[in-house]
């Protein structure tokens, strides 16, 4: 497990964590922000709804933005984690590989001691 870059990964973590928690306060108000700023009905011009409609277009495209880098660091954190973790298992096999000629060795000296 040392071998895991565990500095990057508390490093990253944070940012990741805000904007995953961003995203999910945003879903879970149902939408807020354009509930703030309603289409109109038809009290409005056609140009007003244009504008509104605009700026939800806009919100919902940082969002978008905000949930692609947020997707974009979980990636990147999970390729480092899978790269640390396939190191790992080849480093484990050359230990047991190790391990089975100490223990075949140990066994050749104790048959030749008796």
């Amino acid at each position: 497990m040392k071998l895991v870059p565990w500095g990057d990964v508390i490093e990253h973590a944070p940012r990741v964590i805000a904007g995953a928690r961003r995203f999910l306060d945003k879903q879970r108000g149902g939408g807020a922000d354009i509930d703030a700023a309603p289409v109109p009905t038809g009290n409005g011009t056609p140009q007003e709804r244009v504008q509104v409609l605009e700026a939800a277009w806009q919100r919902m495209q940082a969002d978008l933005a905000q949930v692609a880098q947020t997707n974009a660091d979980l990636a990147e954190q999970n390729a480092r984690l899978i790269d640390q973790v396939e190191r790992l298992r080849k480093r484990s096999r050359w230990l047991v590989g190790g391990a089975a000629l100490l223990a075949l060795g140990l066994l050749m000296l104790a048959w030749r001691v008796y």
